[in-house]
């Protein structure tokens, strides 16, 4: 299926610094709108039925092997056919020499023609990764993401319930923010999220009756972070005195974006409370859950213990 997100051609190119054997215009005008990549030995074969134009068709070893087993004519034909199929690109993997037959078919239809020295399977896996990252569905959330201990800490809440001031709080502590106010959050596999900042307001933090702050020249580059993967959401909301909070941790809340259920942790925020602190505690345990150790139920189960030994 393809993504409703693309990018051009041109900053393919340009990241995995290929050759250009043959582009019919600019590579900027040209659009890539699917993560997936494809090896066409059998559209070259000439099964055709289930080909995808919108992927990028990577020439290896393999279908190289395969065309210069063939006569000059029937490497025309094959050729030829499988240009005809409108590929978005096609890309020569490991230095491997240009067909005159394949510049010609590039030439007649129209297709960017593109050349690596990388071998077909590093490449693939790095292209792959990188088109997934430009092309994941992605949302933009009210909030602030920070690391902490390692950990990527979104965290959310009203306007005002102090989400950028604690943020700053982490920042002095020597934990990094990645994103304040937007938080642009893409998904760039089946469990994984990552987030970062609009380009606009990116290293950029509003603190209410300061302004803009830029952390990076205040703090330095060691405060801030391009992007950091979301492994933990902390919910802030103001102190309800008749609302009963999870005081042991055994409850599991989650925050779903995107399809993907991440660990939540709903804080109440009260006058006294050290925020930049308690989200510190927040990430570490979360980091101790993922490691396999969960304080909540150790302690519940020695509770549980001490309850049937007395009975």
């Amino acid at each position: 299926m393809q993504s409703k997100y693309s990018i051009p051609l041109s900053s393919v190119v340009s990241e995995f610094s290929l050759e250009e054997i043959y582009m019919p215009k600019d590579a900027s005008e040209i659009k890539i709108s699917s993560p997936e990549v494809s090896r066409p030995g059998l559209a070259l074969s000439g099964f055709i039925d289930v080909f995808e134009p919108f992927r990028i068709q990577i020439i290896g070893k393999a279908e190289h092997k395969y065309l210069s087993g063939l006569s000059k004519s029937e490497r025309v034909i094959r050729v030829n056919a499988f240009f005809k199929l409108k590929p978005v690109a096609v890309v020569l993997t490991t230095g491997l020499v240009v067909y005159e037959e394949m510049l010609d078919a590039a030439k007649e239809e129209g297709i960017p023609l593109l050349r690596t020295d990388d071998r077909t399977s590093p490449f693939m896996a790095s292209l792959i990764a990188s088109l997934n990252t430009s092309l994941a569905p992605r949302i933009t959330r009210h909030g602030v993401l920070v690391e902490v201990y390692g950990e990527g800490v979104l965290i959310l809440g009203d306007s005002g319930i102090g989400k950028s001031e604690t943020a700053i709080e982490l920042v002095k502590r020597g934990h990094r923010l990645i994103a304040d106010d937007a938080v642009e959050i893409k998904r760039v596999s089946s469990k994984t999220l990552v987030g970062t900042a609009p380009d606009l307001i990116r290293y950029y933090i509003e603190l209410r009756g300061i302004g803009i702050v830029d952390v990076r020249r205040l703090f330095g580059m060691g405060a801030v972070k391009a992007t950091e993967r979301i492994d933990l959401v902390i919910k802030l909301e103001n102190w309800a005195p008749d609302k009963t909070y999870d005081r042991f941790g055994l409850d599991e809340e989650v925050e779903n974006i995107l399809g993907i259920a991440i660990p939540a942790i709903t804080i109440p925020v009260h006058h006294g409370r050290n925020l930049a602190v308690v989200l510190e505690i927040a990430a570490m345990n979360n980091r101790q859950k993922k490691m396999g150790y969960n304080t909540a139920e150790e302690f519940n189960q020695r509770l549980m213990e001490q309850i049937e030994s007395e009975e």
